[in-house]
């Protein structure tokens, strides 16, 4: 009987067909770099950062869920169906939900002022406290975020080809350096059109072969219902439960809300259309995009199962991490096919390279808008903004490789940057959602609200993260054994690791104050009300605005009526550059 080590060297296939279609993506990718950094004469702000705000619905929609879907998401969420179940994507109604509120309420509010960096909008509803806050929690975000995104991938690398993790990041992040500060948001919309398809090609040939593979369809389905991972939503209120249909549904509306309606990396594309109307097509477009692929993740979550249901490679440590699962599934399946392999970690990258790039094109406005532009006495030539614009890409670029070091040598990095997300979504989308719907909230209560609201999410989720860590939350997988392995490991470790965990000495989960117990599906809700409520009653101790001295365009269309600007006080000015667009009064 074969040992792990030697399963593992027979899986590793990775031919020169392989790596003629994992180059030739990048290849593609630079080359659309190189025409749109080279082969138009100039490149203006506008050009650079919107693309002159003159794109097209199609590629902003696949840019948008290349974007969204990153390589985490690709190899988490089918880990995810497996070991737990679909409970997960019931967040799919959460997807739609999102939809309808960013569409109605978020959309017409940023597309009518003529904007780059989202945080403009605070200083101009608010002052410039509130959008230096912003940018900053921002700006946190990524650069916490950002090395996982590219770590992940190369670990599913390491895993097909055993060319190490820190060869290949730095390859990716110089190739998506130089078309991202070369090209702008043109170069990266259509490398992210080019990813999108790469990412849909991968999940559907893994599910298609590997259910060939198994006997159809119907024998993933039959597996999965025996062992209940095909399951109804989860409809308990318990707010402590991981996943329940209305933290899915509810939270899962507000999460995605700020990250889709009020973060910098998603709404530039929407600003880069010339319409609202175009932008929610686009927005239309993302859903249903994200609805597909987010199928296709949890179909391939189930099809692993039904393939490994009686020997789990993650018990095994065939995988010897969690988002190594699909890797060691597309080896196993796909390995046989000349190029197949090759062509689904090009898919990976993909995934990992259009949230690169966006976050890198994404930061380069924001610093330019928040830090830089607001601090020079004069303003800068074309030439001086050009320069700044690729410097921060190329320098958020060299960070993010050498943080990737860090992750590498922290195991609990990802929880950690899991919980800086939770810290600093919900206030910002609570500061947002105050500066829409509520006129009368004044800048002072705005910046009490959002600091008191990541102390406590400071507070709720690092100490939330501390129980999972040491083992005092843990959460029951579906049944998974390993009775009938054809290869040989080391079980004796097993059962020593299970006996140890069952006698750890250490808090349980009763231990646990409840407010760390939530689920993380909470978290941006919870961030978000705390700084809403904090702003309504801080507004007993600070001045109030008047609301009908407010601009009627920095609020949501459906309130404007209710707050129309006194015809005896002079209405707030907005800056010339955030006046409506002329083309978009109608609302």
């Amino acid at each position: 009987m074969d040992n792990i080590e030697n399963i593992l060297r027979d899986l590793q296939r990775f031919a020169w067909p392989d790596y003629v279609a994992f180059v030739a993506m990048f290849l593609l990718c630079i080359g659309i770099g190189i025409y749109f950094g080279f082969m138009k004469k100039s490149i203006s702000e506008d050009d650079y950062m919107l693309g002159g705000r003159k794109m097209l619905v199609v590629p902003i929609a696949f840019s948008l869920v290349a974007s969204f879907i990153s390589g985490i998401t690709l190899l988490g969420l089918p880990t995810e169906v497996y070991s737990y179940g679909i409970q997960y994507l019931y967040v799919s109604f959460g997807v739609i939900g999102m939809g309808i509120v960013m569409g109605v309420f978020y959309l017409p509010v940023f597309h009518d002022l003529n904007i780059t960096s989202t945080y403009e909008y605070l200083e101009v509803r608010f002052d410039r406290r509130l959008r230096l806050f912003g940018s900053i929690m921002f700006a946190i975000m990524n650069v916490a975020y950002l090395p996982i995104v590219i770590y992940v991938p190369a670990l599913a690398f390491n895993q097909v080809t055993g060319i190490g993790v820190h060869t290949i990041t730095p390859i990716v992040c110089i190739i998506c350096v130089f078309y991202t500060s070369m090209g702008g948001l043109k170069a990266v919309v259509w490398t992210d059109v080019v990813q999108a398809v790469s990412m849909l090609g991968a999940l559907a040939l893994v599910a298609i072969k590997g259910s060939m593979d198994i006997g159809g369809a119907s024998v993933v389905v039959e597996r999965a219902w025996n062992s209940n991972r095909l399951e109804p939503p989860d409809l308990s209120i318990d707010p402590t439960v991981r996943h329940t249909f209305w933290c899915l549904f509810l939270g899962g509306i507000v999460y995605w809300t700020q990250t889709n309606a009020v973060s910098q990396n998603m709404i530039q594309r929407y600003l880069s259309l010339p319409t609202l109307a175009d932008a929610r097509k686009a927005l239309v477009i993302f859903c249903v995009g994200v609805l597909i692929l987010m199928a296709l993740c949890g179909y391939n979550g189930l099809l692993i199962y039904a393939t490994y249901q009686n020997c789990d490679p993650l018990t095994t440590k065939l995988a010897k991490a969690r988002d190594q699962l699909l890797p060691l599934f597309v080896m196993d399946t796909l390995g046989e096919l000349p190029g197949m392999t090759g062509l689904f970690i090009a898919g990976v990258f993909s995934a990992a390279l259009s949230s690169l790039s966006t976050c890198l094109n994404s930061m380069s406005a924001v610093v330019l808008e928040d830090f830089v532009k607001p601090y020079v006495k004069k303003p800068l030539s074309s030439r001086a903004t050009n320069w700044v614009m690729r410097m921060v890409v190329v320098g958020i670029g060299a960070l993010c490789v050498a943080l990737v070091y860090v992750v590498e040598h922290m195991g609990t990095v990802l929880q950690l940057t899991m919980s800086l997300e939770s810290i600093t979504n919900g206030p910002l989308f609570g500061i947002f959602t105050i500066g829409i719907f509520m006129p009368w909230i004044s800048g002072n209560s705005a910046i009490l609200g959002g600091c008191v609201g990541v102390v406590v999410m400071s507070w709720v989720s690092l100490n939330a993260q501390w129980a999972i860590a040491s083992g005092a939350i843990r959460y029951q997988t579906k049944p998974l054994n390993v009775d009938q392995c054809s290869y040989s490991f080391n079980a004796a470790a097993l059962v020593s690791s299970a006996a140890n965990a069952t006698h750890l000495h250490g808090p349980s989960a009763e231990d646990i104050f409840p407010l760390y117990r939530i689920s993380y599906m909470w978290y941006t809700t919870l961030g978000a009300s705390v700084t809403i409520i904090v702003a309504l009653f801080s507004t007993l101790f600070f001045s109030t605005n008047v609301p009908n001295k407010v601009d009627p365009v920095l609020l949501t269309p459906c309130i404007r009526r209710f707050f129309k600007p006194d015809s005896h006080e002079p209405k707030i000015e907005v800056p010339l550059q955030h006046k409506l667009r002329s083309d978009e009064v109608a609302l």
